[in-house]
């Protein structure tokens, strides 16, 4: 079960990272063209959640994020103990893509944004994989997790029987 506070701490490392660069060497709306105006880094200061819902409600944000990372984290020591290890490290990437999000508005008050694709919502390392997480998590579970589950239990049943 080490691998997954690891994989939380290095999602958690990448996202702050990135975004105490984007404090350090850029002001807030600033905009640098990566790839035309296609794809560009813009540093803005989200108070609020996913597309700025909720906006300058501080004790809003918190409290779902808190309430979704405890969920995820609650999740992931069930998946971890039955020894699902795909759908694990699946809800490590959300888990650690929330705190990266709950450090910034426990410390800041905001969340730094500063990836922009097209004219699609501003957003930052860990919305990529909260999403990401998010989108797999479903998948998984609608294709993969079942053949597991019950591959898992018609192999107990064999073994179970003593008689």
């Amino acid at each position: 079960m080490f691998i997954y506070p690891l994989i939380a701490a290095l999602i958690i490392a990448a996202d702050q990272a990135s975004k105490y660069a984007v404090r350090t060497f850029m002001q807030p709306g600033d905009r640098i063209p990566v790839i035309g105006d296609w794809f560009s880094m813009y540093y803005v200061r989200n108070t609020g959640t996913a597309f700025s819902m909720f906006s300058g409600n501080k004790f809003i944000t918190v409290a779902l994020t808190s309430v979704l990372i405890i969920a995820c984290l609650v999740f992931l020591i069930i998946e971890a103990r039955k020894g699902s290890k795909v759908l694990a490290a699946l809800i490590t990437m959300v888990f650690a893509g929330g705190v990266g999000n709950l450090i910034d508005r426990l410390t800041l008050g905001y969340v730094t944004d500063m990836i922009s694709c097209w004219s699609f919502a501003v957003f930052n390392v860990a919305d990529i994989f909260v999403t990401c997480g998010c989108f797999l998590i479903v998948f998984y579970i609608l294709f993969a997790y079942k053949d597991e589950e019950k591959a898992a239990s018609s192999g107990a049943g064999k073994h179970d029987k003593t008689e």
